[in-house]
């Protein structure tokens, strides 16, 4: 059974669309103090010209377009994730239809369409839940040993089809003989050719170049005390030089195969700062590390082809290098070539992951897959260097507030005060518990509000405001718009916010 709902209606994605569902200001008078700009419209807006021109080349869009396909793209992540967190263990996955403009939202349970519908999406009902399939995927995984590389290049799971897909090179006997010794639920499977045949991009950059001895990769992403980048490019205590030669830093911890994931912390010869290069005398800035959903437009940058862009077609691939395999990385359609590795990958100015490797070129087109980076952040307890904060953060900044569902850090001056996530707010479409964690510096005394709009303001509902630096806030609130100020009451330095809501 895979089958759109009867009676159901598509929700156009634009900024007056979907966006108002989610994240459009609250009806009434405007918020007081610093007036919250609605994320997908200010993710369109902030774009870079490069960033746009790469959108209008690869995905034959004109720049209003472009900037049209960013906001709408993020208006249906947040919708993906108020879905996947209200429809539990009934959730089969999400993405966006063949024209961009409707998100569909798969679902076990023919009773929770409702829900869907409600929150502006096209609910489809289908019989395995992602859980499930992610499960069969781990089967696979487990038996990653008995795919022979050349002929089965990968698996993934594919929401779409609601099944799981072998890629078989040539014939498709290996795949099939692969399917089976692993045990897992053959129906579930579906085993497609494919001309491709990835393999690692070890000479690229997708931000500024790095060195390893006489081997030259890219960064990825600033993090608090370093970067991260692909794993495949470093082992641990491995010694780094910048793009200029100078002495950069050393390796703290890499995973490869497996993974495709490192951290470098650098020296203070380097100062991390929230931007991308452009490869045009620029900066991408960074806000935050949203998913973007499967369909939406993506883009990333190498040395080797500049910006190249394309759209997610795939969370959870084992990709099986030659070198051992790798499970879940990110299946895309942009392209790219060697001197493109360990670069950086965005949706807007949403991180997304670093360029492990792919197959094809720039010239006939091809796949490229990235490792997402909130699994590398996760993994290290490193926290992006974001537009949220205006000085970087100090050799030793704050890294607590783990096991929450989002993280943002940035940076403040005494008596100031910075609004999150991004200057913005947020929507809870449930009632439910509204969880804080304020990781101040050392020495300080940094405070934390819970501010909700009531029709004309934002009021404080919720507040921890000692003397210390760290902060923790619990509150059982109803559904509403919501946002949370950090103030610095004395001192100065960077902080760390873990925040989840209903």
């Amino acid at each position: 059974m895979n089958r759109v709902l009867a009676g159901t209606a598509a929700a156009i994605l634009l900024p007056a669309g979907l966006a108002a569902i989610v994240i459009a200001g609250p009806a009434g008078a405007s918020p007081t103090g610093p007036t919250p700009a609605a994320p997908a419209a200010a993710a369109g807006e902030a774009a870079s010209p490069e960033m746009l021109a790469a959108m209008q080349r690869d995905l034959g869009l004109t720049a209003t377009a472009a900037r049209a396909r960013i906001a709408s793209d993020d208006a249906a992540s947040r919708t993906e994730l108020v879905l996947r967190k209200r429809l539990g263990s009934t959730f089969a996955g999400a993405w966006l239809a063949p024209d961009a403009k409707s998100l569909v939202v798969a679902v076990t349970d023919s009773a929770k369409a409702a829900e869907v519908t409600a929150a502006g999406a096209t609910p489809k009902l289908v019989d395995r839940s992602v859980a499930k399939l992610d499960a069969v995927k781990d089967g696979l995984d487990a038996a990653a040993a008995k795919a022979p590389p050349a002929s089965v290049p990968g698996w993934y799971v594919d929401v779409k089809t609601n099944t799981v897909v072998v890629q078989a090179r040539g014939g498709t006997a290996a795949a099939s003989a692969f399917v089976k010794a692993s045990g897992v639920d053959a129906a579930t499977v579906r085993v497609v050719r494919t001309t491709e045949k990835p393999r690692l991009l070890y000479d690229v950059r997708g931000g500024d170049a790095y060195y390893i001895g006489g081997g030259r990769c890219s960064v990825g992403f600033s993090v608090n005390g370093g970067f991260v980048t692909a794993g495949h490019c470093g082992n641990t205590g491995n010694a780094t030089t910048g793009f200029n030669r100078v002495s950069q830093g050393t390796f703290q911890g890499s995973s490869f195969p497996g993974n495709d994931y490192a951290w470098v912390a650098v020296n203070s010869n380097w100062t991390p700062q929230p931007w991308v290069n452009n490869y045009a005398g620029g900066n991408v800035t960074v806000a935050g590390s949203t998913v973007a959903p499967i369909g939406s437009a993506i883009c990333r940058s190498g040395s080797t082809t500049g910006w190249r862009c394309g759209t997610v077609q795939a969370y959870n691939q084992t990709v099986n290098y030659a070198e051992g395999s790798v499970s879940g990385l990110t299946r895309t359609n942009a392209c790219a070539e060697p001197g493109d590795s360990g670069g950086s990958w965005l949706s807007g100015q949403q991180a997304q992951g670093v360029t492990s490797g792919g197959s094809g070129n720039c010239s006939s087109g091809g796949t490229t897959y990235f490792q997402p980076v909130n699994e590398i952040l996760s993994a290290y307890g490193r926290t992006l260097v974001t537009s949220g904060g205006g000085t970087p953060p100090p050799t030793n900044p704050p890294t607590g507030c783990t096991g929450y569902e989002f993280t943002v850090n940035g940076s403040l001056s005494s008596g100031g005060s910075a609004y999150q996530p991004n200057g913005s707010y947020y929507y809870s479409s449930a009632s439910g518990t509204h969880r804080g964690c304020l990781d101040g510096p050392t020495g300080t005394d940094f405070d934390l509000y819970l501010q909700k709009w009531n029709g004309s303001g934002w009021s404080v509902v919720a507040q921890g405001a000692s003397a210390a630096a760290d902060e923790n806030v619990s509150y059982n609130g109803t559904a509403g718009y919501y946002r949370w100020r950090v103030h610095a009451y004395s001192g100065s330095g960077s902080y760390v916010l873990g925040y989840s809501n209903p």
